[in-house]
């Protein structure tokens, strides 16, 4: 039967009666925190006709308010790292920065704080991602494959570093993440500069330029739209064909090469052979003029000395026809390697005359050996025996003797 029916005791479902053993009122749990509350604030607890909340004493109110305030004062002291900044907000609104150190703002709801660090350098990959794990590189085509200005598809991949120059700009103007801003302008500014050169010049020899172009262009978008981002660096990591047309495109750069090389060589050939022929060509020329001083400064020679002579002539016809005889006879006389021996002297002299000694000794001034009977040096013979040693005027003087 029911609990609560005549003849169940007072029995409640736990098996207990409804008198003083049963579980504790809640009423009474009620008034007896109100009771501890109103001790501890110095109000009353007892009840009239109702319930009555603690009433709080002035005494406590001060140190508790106290308390308070300065918990939430306390709350505004923050500290800025070294290489970071704080922007401080009033209300949501800008209100100013500062840099590190230890600083205090409004608390909260009032101020509040943004710290940005602006000396970090990030670094986006555009064209590519790296695995931090397994340090493998994945290529993502919608960013690499770009279309050139000669029409072809070049697979580029690009790394970008930056660091952050202005943080109000960044916190008030740029609302995604940081990364995907730099690198959509990445992306804008590398297909704009790939799309004005060729495949060829992006691939071999412009890709430092095609670096620094992007690093330029990518720098003005960023500050057109005020994102408070600097630049430090592009770099080009790799720039190639497609895989699909990489094996034909590595034949025809290998057939380029072979013709840069092959004008190398022709433009080396060129410059060596080209100076030689002109020194040779030269060297011709001043041999030429050279000659052609000496031949006409022999002639004017010859034309004077034959005027002179005839000069001479004309005064002492005589001495002068002997003179030119004399001159003449040593000029034939001094080449030649015969002896004249005057017989008129009458002496019997045995000469033996060793020629062949004669023309190899003739430079050496080598005497000539007589044998006679007195061994003596005369005559003629005698004369020639120490050619190196007489003057011109005695060979002269001799032979002129020999044609009177």
């Amino acid at each position: 039967m029911p609990w609560n029916q005549p003849g169940s005791n007072d029995r409640d479902p736990w098996g207990q009666g409804n008198g003083q053993n049963g579980p504790p009122d809640l009423d009474e749990v009620i008034r007896d925190l109100q009771k501890k509350f109103g001790g501890l604030f110095g109000g009353s607890s007892g009840r009239k006709g109702g319930g009555k909340m603690p009433s709080f004493s002035s005494k406590a109110v001060g140190p508790i308010a106290i308390i308070l305030v300065g918990l939430w004062l306390a709350s505004g002291f923050y500290v800025v790292e070294q290489g970071q900044q704080a922007v401080e907000l009033r209300f949501g609104a800008y209100k100013t920065i500062k840099d590190a150190g230890l600083r205090w703002h409004m608390p909260y709801p009032v101020e509040s704080v943004e710290i940005v660090n602006v000396q970090q350098i990030r670094t986006v990959e555009v064209g590519y991602r790296t695995n931090t794990r397994s340090s493998q590189i994945a290529g993502v085509p919608r960013e690499a494959l770009m279309l050139t200005a000669d029409e072809n598809i070049i697979d580029i991949h690009f790394a970008v570093q930056y660091d952050i120059k202005d943080p109000r700009e960044l916190l008030f103007n740029v609302a995604e993440a940081q990364d995907l801003v730099v690198r959509g302008a990445t992306e804008s500014a590398v297909r704009e500069i790939v799309g004005r050169n060729s495949m060829d010049f992006a691939i071999t020899g412009g890709r430092a330029e095609i670096a620094q172009e992007t690093k330029t262009l990518l720098q003005q978008i960023l500050d057109r739209y005020d994102t408070g981002i600097n630049i430090k660096a592009v770099e080009m990591q790799n720039a190639q064909p497609p895989a699909e047309v990489k094996a034909a495109f590595d034949d025809a750069v290998k057939a380029r090469e072979d013709e840069e090389r092959l004008k190398n060589e022709a433009q080396a050939y060129q410059n060596d052979i080209i100076p030689r022929a002109r020194g040779s060509a030269a060297r011709l020329e001043q041999e030429a003029a050279a000659y052609q001083a000496t031949v006409v400064a022999a002639a004017r020679g010859q034309a004077s000395r034959f005027i002179q002579v005839l000069d001479e002539y004309a005064k002492a016809p005589g001495i002068t026809r002997d003179r030119l005889y004399i001159d003449a006879l040593e000029e034939v006389y001094g080449n030649s390697t015969k002896l004249v021996i005057d017989q008129s002297s009458g002496s019997n002299n045995v000469m033996y005359l060793p020629l062949d000694q004669l023309i190899r000794q003739r430079s050496s001034s080598a005497p000539i050996t007589q044998f006679d009977g007195t061994s003596g040096d005369t005559g003629f013979g005698g004369a020639f025996a120490d050619t190196n040693s007489n003057t011109r005027q005695e060979r002269s003087s001799r032979l002129r003797s020999l044609t009177q």
